[in-house]
């Protein structure tokens, strides 16, 4: 299987949880209701500082550069994001990145992050054009293009990957991330199943 049609499986295969976590709802339940500007910002900076942190995890283990190239962008990401922000809780997609430990595992739990982790800044984007804040719309624009070319930079090595090891470990962190994202609505008082 060729890497883009691995992540047209991946996608085909969570349509619904990655549709839902594509939507405003996924927004309202990372700031669990709080939409705000300081704390959109906030919750920004924590999925780019703790996917920095496993990361570099990986890299102490097995050198790889698509690994490195992750941490210089998260790095600058949480640093547009909110530079002063002392990270808050870790989202559940990064204990189930964090859980992975064969390569091919990690390529396909990367490739899921770049999913959920792209949606999420595209619905950041959309906050802040509604905001009317173009500049800051602009720059969350930017982060989820550099997500998308950080996913093609994984492809070489995917190539070579256990495609079903990968395509499993991939399932899991898009499973943890809509766990929690039923969950916070769910506590919420929000129904979390309808797209919107």
């Amino acid at each position: 299987m060729e890497p883009d049609q691995f992540v047209d499986a991946v996608r085909e295969d969570n349509d619904t949880a990655l549709s839902r976590l594509g939507s405003s709802k996924a927004l309202y339940a990372l700031t669990e209701g709080e939409m705000e500007d300081d704390v959109v910002r906030a919750r920004a900076a924590d999925l780019a500082g703790y996917g920095a942190e496993v990361f570099e995890d990986w890299v102490a283990e097995a050198d790889a550069d698509v690994y490195r190239e992750a941490i210089d962008l998260l790095g600058d990401q949480r640093d547009e994001a909110d530079p002063d922000r002392e990270l808050g809780d870790r989202p559940q997609m990064y204990d189930a990145l964090a859980a992975l430990d064969g390569e091919d595992e990690r390529l396909g739990g990367f490739v899921a992050w770049t999913l959920v982790y792209g949606s999420t800044f595209d619905q950041l984007t959309g906050y802040f054009t509604g905001q009317a804040d173009p500049q800051t719309a602009s720059t969350f624009r930017e982060m989820s293009s550099d997500v998308d070319e950080l996913r093609e930079g994984a492809f070489d090595a995917l190539a070579e990957a256990d495609q079903d090891a990968a395509r499993s470990a991939a399932e899991d962190v898009i499973e943890a991330a809509y766990d929690e994202y039923f969950e916070t609505l769910e506590d919420l008082g929000v129904n979390p199943k309808p797209v919107c």
